[in-house]
């Protein structure tokens, strides 16, 4: 029951934009010089809309000598100030060219600068004349350059992305997500070093909300974590821990990683109380029980630290410290160190849940269904149907 409801919580500071990675990266977005950067397996070089690669629809050639060995200034200006030369078809390519432009060299704020803003306003404009490639690349762009999850470019790019992933149009969509999870597991491990906290929070929080539990990429974010946990705001770490308990993946070296985070939240865990529990909750997921911690979060002094923030924020921690406590209860018997005082217990939900209730909220029915019509189609599964226990033992 407390695995059940911890999955839908609510974490601090949560913005960011999603990160669907990117797939073949178009000839308009190599650079210039006549190759492709940065190119994924072979597997993964088909695109949907304007043909493989190109996600302008016949119109790359132009862009690519549009916007080829341009810096982010003159890219900017060109998007801006030639209406006349420019189409649809070219604003996603611009902004996926300031994203491969600033990770390559990092330069001047451009989320400040007029010109960027006209581009982001075009893109929300025209995003719904836009191909399947070219609205991930969007969304990969935004992520790269920083864009937080509430910005309306993000929100619309969002929007529109789940709007097209209705009846027959999975399959569509199927290759441009199979090509940025090829590009991102390829990707991640040889550029994880030099990406900051922020883009890698995003990449975890994408990682999470598909689920896609993919050893190198996971392992990648541990090995992260491991790094430079120490140097980390607790609400980052909470962020880059949570695809492990949310797939229940053990990193490779959690020998390490675990009395890391332990030693870390010693230090931190009044400066962030939500993200405290948050994170506490992840590693009694994965079955890792720090009783130093435990010892600290069920203090009066945690307690008083809690009660002192925002009436709303309160409550919600103190729902959390008493799903750990009960978490404590239920797996890890042998601790004998103090618990939560009972006058600040609350109950995890405000009502006993009907059945239509906890399947609306906390099922994966839904998703299971969709991911079975897509991979066997319709008329190759059942769903809803109670089987005989000797069917189920079988």
């Amino acid at each position: 029951e407390a695995r059940a409801a911890r999955g839908a919580g609510p974490q601090e500071d949560g913005g960011g934009a999603a990160l669907p990675g990117r797939g073949r990266v178009p000839a308009a977005l190599s650079g210039g010089g006549g190759g492709r950067s940065q190119r994924p397996p072979a597997p993964c070089t088909a695109g949907p809309g304007g043909g493989a690669g190109n996600p302008a629809g016949g119109t790359g050639v132009a862009a690519d000598r549009a916007l080829a060995q341009r810096s982010v200034g003159e890219v900017l200006r060109w998007v801006t100030q030639n209406p006349g030369k420019v189409s649809a078809s070219h604003y996603p390519i611009a902004l996926h060219k300031l994203g491969q432009l600033l990770q390559q060299q990092p330069g001047p704020p451009v989320l400040e600068q007029p010109e960027f803003h006209v581009l982001c306003q075009a893109i929300v404009s025209g995003c719904a004349k836009f191909d399947n490639f070219s609205i991930v690349n969007c969304l990969y762009a935004a992520a790269a350059l920083g864009l937080p999850g509430e910005s309306p470019l993000v929100r619309v790019l969002e929007d529109e992305s789940r709007s097209r992933l209705g009846p027959g149009l999975g399959t569509e969509l199927a290759p441009v997500t199979a090509c940025p999870l090829c590009w991102l597991t390829e990707w991640l491990p040889r550029k994880a070093e030099n990406l900051t906290p922020y883009t890698m929070a995003l990449i975890a929080k994408y990682v999470a909300r598909h689920r896609l539990r993919e050893p190198r990429l996971l392992d990648t974010i541990a090995n992260f974590l491991l790094k430079r946990g120490e140097q980390l705001d607790s609400k980052v770490i909470q962020k880059l821990v949570f695809p492990f308990s949310r797939m229940n993946y053990r990193p490779s070296n959690h020998s390490e990683l675990f009395p890391k985070l332990e030693a870390i939240l010693e230090q931190k865990a009044g400066s962030s109380p939500l993200a405290t529990v948050n994170i506490l909750m992840s590693m009694f997921q994965l079955s890792h029980f720090p009783q130093t911690v435990l010892h600290q979060v069920f203090s009066p002094g945690f307690i008083t630290n809690v009660m002192s923030t925002q009436p709303v924020l309160a409550l919600i921690v103190r729902r959390y410290l008493s799903l750990l406590d009960a978490a404590v209860e239920l797996e890890f018997r042998e601790y004998s160190g103090p618990r939560l005082d009972p006058r600040y217990r609350v109950l995890m939900f405000e009502h006993a849940l009907t059945a239509d209730e906890a399947n609306r909220k906390y099922s994966y029915k839904g998703l299971v269904a969709e991911a079975l019509r897509q991979l066997v189609g319709e008329e190759c599964y059942r769903q809803d149907e109670v089987l005989p226990p000797w069917v189920l033992h079988r």
